[in-house]
């Protein structure tokens, strides 16, 4: 993904609220297994990391890439931005495609 392509995600962002909220149970199974399946339907993707998370959300956001085969996009403070383009329902265009 190119910078441009980032900055452009990074600005659809901006008007997402998170998706899901990532508590003092930390990233378990169970929430992986909703990212990956949230990405079924959505291209782009926004999390909270809650403030009595242990865990650091760099961290959190690398794994989930990992895990759900999508980028990061950004992880400002402690939220985290993926994105994984979708065969079937594609719906953002990024820009140099």
């Amino acid at each position: 993904m190119t910078s441009k392509q980032r900055a452009y995600l990074k600005g659809l962002a901006m008007n997402l609220e998170p998706v899901f909220q990532i508590g003092k149970s930390g990233l378990t199974p169970e929430v992986t297994e909703a990212v990956r399946e949230t990405f079924h339907t959505r291209e782009l993707v926004k999390i909270a990391v809650l403030k009595n998370c242990l865990q650091d959300p760099e961290q959190i956001a690398g794994f989930l890439a990992d895990r759900t085969g999508s980028a990061t996009v950004q992880v400002i403070g402690r939220k985290i931005v993926l994105y994984k383009e979708s065969k079937e329902h594609k719906k953002i265009i990024l820009p140099g495609e």
